[in-house]
């Protein structure tokens, strides 16, 4: 399950007591009474509901806010890990091996900016404006006191699949020379990087390491890798094996 999932999960269940009408309603219902079939169930419309009622009547700075102490203190159920120590370690090293090779990077994820920019750069080395993600509607207020960015419910920009190079095009205005995915939606992102001039790399993370991490692709419901994994071959993608590629998965964990 994606992070950002969990965070707006528990979001729900803190804002449940001010909407007494989500007992009745899905997904919402499935949140509080714990039952992930329903919320699941819902599909991309009911996560994109939460995720727009997670972040509703609120400004950019109290979201931020709101991010930041969750990340601090959330941990992964099963590994006891603060989620920002649940991140590639692979991953990390080769951002930074790419930054020390004259390279700039950048996060184009179909997970929201309002969630990932207050940590990626503590975290990836990744400053919030070189993060590309799924954007929420907002509105500038200044009539009363200082002004402010104020977030309203709806999805202005979907950064997922065939929005990826549109985002990557508007966001950044380059198309880059190197891109790794590790799920369909990264597809159209691979084939806009790979067939631009020049020397160009694709890559796909293939998620097969059930004992380490997680092992899925086909058919799972969160993450899909099939055509992007068919694909990868006549394409010329470089495919790496998580569990006969990676030595190590997650950084090692720090002493307390």
């Amino acid at each position: 399950m994606y992070f950002q999932f969990i965070f707006v999960m528990d979001r729900v269940k803190e804002l449940a007591p001010e909407h007494p009408e989500w007992k009745t309603k899905q997904p919402f219902r499935g949140v509080i009474e714990g039952d992930m079939k329903a919320v699941l169930g819902s599909g991309e419309k009911g996560l994109a509901e939460m995720l727009a009622v997670a972040s509703t009547g609120i400004t950019a700075d109290q979201s931020d806010s709101i991010v930041q102490s969750w990340i601090a203190t959330a941990r992964h159920p099963k590994t006891k890990r603060l989620y920002t120590e649940m991140v590639f370690q692979p991953m990390i090293e080769l951002l930074q091996y790419l930054r020390a090779n004259g390279f700039k990077t950048f996060i184009v994820s179909g997970g929201g900016i309002d969630f990932m920019r207050p940590w990626t750069n503590r975290v990836y080395g990744i400053p919030p404006e070189q993060v590309v993600g799924t954007v929420l509607k907002a509105e500038y207020g200044s009539k009363e006191g200082p002004p402010v960015l104020n977030l309203l419910p709806g999805i202005a920009f979907v950064d997922d699949g065939p929005g990826k190079p549109v985002g990557i095009r508007q966001f950044i205005g380059r198309r880059p020379v190197f891109a790794a995915g590790n799920s369909d939606g990264d597809r159209e992102m691979l084939e806009y990087t790979t067939n631009g001039g020049g020397p160009r790399f694709g890559m796909i993370i293939h998620h097969t390491d059930a004992e380490r991490e997680w092992a899925y692709d086909r058919e799972s419901h969160i993450g899909k890798l099939d055509k992007a994994l068919d694909q990868a071959r006549t394409a010329n993608w470089t495919v790496v094996d998580m569990k006969q590629d990676w030595k190590t998965i997650y950084p090692p964990v720090k002493a307390q």
